[in-house]
């Protein structure tokens, strides 16, 4: 019963947008929670029409795929290299990595941003995907970690004994054991990288590279709000995080 009841406060808020969706402005602002007199479709058709959302949302996947991607190549060889080898300055850099979680993330804006117009990438898709990629690193470098400290080195010695390198031993033998922790770590970068909004409102300032989740404000104006339209472009937005997730 009690899982029954979270449950429906998890699903509730979503079935409110869903349901938002197909109402129109009128509907929507006389009685917020009833249900739609007709499923109307001009929401969605507000959406993909009179903004380019799918530009938006062709954007938001090309950030947080390759963000994804960036993050589990340099996140997995650091965190072997923090589980299995001895060297010096190894618990100071672990330390310096853990503390960077204590830092909240709109501490970094401005120095970040001073970063991305020094090197030339600020308004750019390559910089926002630095950025995410950037963000979760620290999380990432520790779930990975653990999982590395848990497959058993006698795996690796024996590739070692049958003439494997370390390079190879690490894509052949290790990754593919720690694909348990190697998919938690895409979904958490996909996620963030997907819903992340202060970043890309504020790096992003043309509509070529802007992202789905900033792009969802553009339909709130000075003293009116397309709230079917904001409805719709929210239940749009869902859908692949729900379904990566």
């Amino acid at each position: 019963i009690l899982l029954a009841v979270f449950t429906l406060i998890s699903i509730a808020p979503l079935a409110w947008i869903l349901l938002s969706s197909f109402k129109t402005n009128r509907e929507i602002m006389l009685s917020a929670f009833s249900l739609p007199s007709s499923f109307d479709f001009k929401g969605y058709r507000v959406a993909l029409e009179v903004s380019p959302i799918l530009r938006f949302y062709g954007n938001s996947l090309i950030i947080a795929t390759a963000s994804t991607i960036l993050n589990l190549l340099f996140v997995s060889m650091t965190a072997y290299v923090f589980a299995r080898f001895e060297f010096k300055g190894r618990a100071l850099m672990a330390l310096m990595i853990s503390s960077s979680l204590l830092i909240p993330s709109s501490a970094l804006l401005m120095p970040i941003y001073r970063i991305m117009v020094s090197i030339h990438l600020f308004d750019t898709i390559i910089g926002l995907i630095l950025v995410h990629t950037a963000l979760v690193l620290p999380t990432s470098f520790f779930v990975i970690r653990s999982y590395f400290q848990s497959i058993p080195k006698e795996l690796e010695e024996a590739a070692y004994i049958d003439g494997c390198g370390y390079m190879k031993t690490f894509f052949v033998i290790v990754l593919p054991l720690a694909k348990s922790g190697l998919s938690t770590v895409a979904v958490l970068q996909f996620l963030m990288s997907w819903n992340e909004f202060m970043f890309g409102y504020i790096f992003i300032s043309t509509d070529q590279y802007r992202t789905l989740t900033p792009a969802i404000m553009l339909f709130k104006g000075v003293n009116t709000v397309d709230w079917g339209g904001l409805m719709a472009g929210s239940v749009v937005a869902v859908i692949p995080v729900t379904l990566i997730f």
